[in-house]
């Protein structure tokens, strides 16, 4: 879950897509440690990108469930406010949701 700058958003949400291997567009204003100033860019997807190998979206714009390059981060609050989970978790789970699958954020 989110970190402490950052928390997760609390509440009731859905599914609204599965982007299995997606590109990460990097946004500076989404980011409250980064300067506005700096430049979006769009980063290649794979397993190395920030979001890994899957984005679940949520219902709540720019906060999702996904992989991550680091799964050694995993069980830390260490995010921007998204659910990280080791690649291979995202695939499986991304195999068991679907669009509108509820989740609850506590």
């Amino acid at each position: 879950m989110g970190a402490g700058y950052d928390p997760s958003p609390t509440g009731d949400y859905s599914i609204t897509n599965i982007a299995q291997d997606p590109a990460f567009h990097y946004q500076p204003k989404l980011f409250a440690e980064v300067s506005d100033d700096k430049p979006e860019a769009r980063l290649p997807k794979g397993p190395n990108s920030p979001v890994g190998v899957v984005w679940m979206a949520i219902s709540k714009p720019h906060y999702g469930i996904h992989g991550t390059s680091a799964p050694e981060t995993i069980g830390y609050a260490n995010s921007h406010g998204c659910v990280r989970l080791t690649n291979w978790d995202a695939k499986k789970l991304s195999k068991l949701v679907s669009a509108r699958t509820k989740v609850e954020f506590q």
